[in-house]
């Protein structure tokens, strides 16, 4: 074997063992928290900004990240304190859709102007 060979297979080793012991690029759910993908009306950087910030404070969650490209909000949380029920309506309540649900129309109008403008809390009209 030649050294560029030992090389490749040390880094072949590498890479297998730190994606076995969770240290690689792929994202997975820690050990007894559970994750829910929620479709939203989320189009903006505020949506995200203001959806990221709010659900955190929502008792048991561990992790919010809002796709903009797919208007989905990814929640990883605690299932012994709460469940993906109670955070739809939790994103509801701070005005935006979630899973067809359109969001609280009050606190839609307390959202920053560029969210109201664009209609992020509301579901599309149908023709």
């Amino acid at each position: 074997m030649n050294i560029t060979s030992i090389l490749a297979t040390l880094a072949i080793g590498f890479f297998i063992s730190a994606n076995a012991s969770g240290q690689g690029t792929t994202s997975t759910t820690k050990p007894g928290l559970e994750s829910v993908k929620i479709q939203s009306s989320a189009i903006c950087d505020m949506c995200e900004k203001t959806i990221e910030t709010e659900m955190i404070y929502e008792k048991g969650v561990k992790k919010v990240d809002v796709d903009l490209s797919t208007a989905a909000v990814l929640v990883d949380f605690d299932p012994k304190k709460t469940d993906a029920t109670k955070l739809r309506s939790a994103l509801v309540k701070l005005g935006y859709s979630a899973d067809g649900t359109p969001g609280n129309p009050e606190a839609f109008a307390k959202l920053p102007l560029c969210c109201q403008n664009e209609g992020c809390g509301k579901l599309p009209e149908k023709p």
